[in-house]
């Protein structure tokens, strides 16, 4: 029976890529528990398997053993296209380079997930104008990416990542092309928005700047978890 509770579960994840002597081994039996309504943090140096451990828990890859579960689902035993509707209904991702259309106002960028999830267009812009006002863009609705700062196209990710109300935000590298002070702005709009209603939010980040807003710490090292912090 699936713990509610627990929003992420891993036990013995493995993952290689390549085969022969260009195999490489990227996870090594990870065994890692995200809480409900926690900020998590994944941390350890490049190539350390990061990125490839919360692909594993988003069902963009399989696992090569153990199990991963994401709020109860074993994402290996869905279809690829169960998964998509899976991952569309209850991820939010947030990127490093933010990844917003360039040729959508912000508005546009914001409301994807909802259009996705089949919300009629005016309906999904409504929320999304809403969600932009939370983060502190209101007036900026029909800005272009090209007519926004670092910081506001950041916020405009993380609009996109909560508009549909997932259970689990992911982040990869939220703040490391932002200044320090942009930077503290987009974590204390993340804490504040991404871990309400017990949705978890999961950080992989190597900017020391931001480790004071996790709940739990995870260092990684050659495709393990060799620790996790309490704070």
């Amino acid at each position: 029976m699936h713990d509610a509770s627990i929003s992420v579960c891993c036990r013995g994840v493995t993952k290689s890529f390549g085969s022969g002597e260009t195999r490489t081994q990227a996870l090594r039996g990870v065994d890692l528990d995200v809480r409900a309504g926690e900020l998590f943090m994944l941390v350890g140096p490049s190539g350390c398997g990061k990125t490839t451990l919360i692909s594993v828990m988003a069902g963009i890859l399989d696992q090569d053993e153990g199990a991963c579960a994401l709020l109860g689902q074993d994402m290996s035993l869905l279809s690829p296209r169960e998964r998509t509707v899976f991952r569309g209904r209850n991820i939010g991702f947030v990127f490093q380079a933010f990844n917003l259309v360039p040729t959508l106002t912000a508005v546009e960028n914001a409301c994807l997930p909802l259009l996705i999830n089949g919300v009629p267009r005016t309906k999904a812009l409504d929320v999304a104008a809403a969600r932009l006002e939370e983060v502190g863009l209101s007036g900026r609705e029909n800005s272009l990416p090209r007519d926004l700062s670092g910081g506001q196209q950041q916020r405009v990710a993380i609009a996109r990542a909560l508009v549909h109300e997932p259970r689990l935000v992911v982040c990869d590298e939220p703040t490391s092309a932002l200044d320090h002070t942009t930077g503290k702005v987009v974590m204390d709009l993340l804490r504040s928005l991404a871990t309400t209603g017990g949705r978890s939010l999961v950080i992989v980040t190597h900017d020391s700047r931001i480790f004071e807003y996790a709940d739990h710490m995870a260092h990684m090292d050659d495709g393990r978890i060799d620790r996790v912090e309490t704070a």
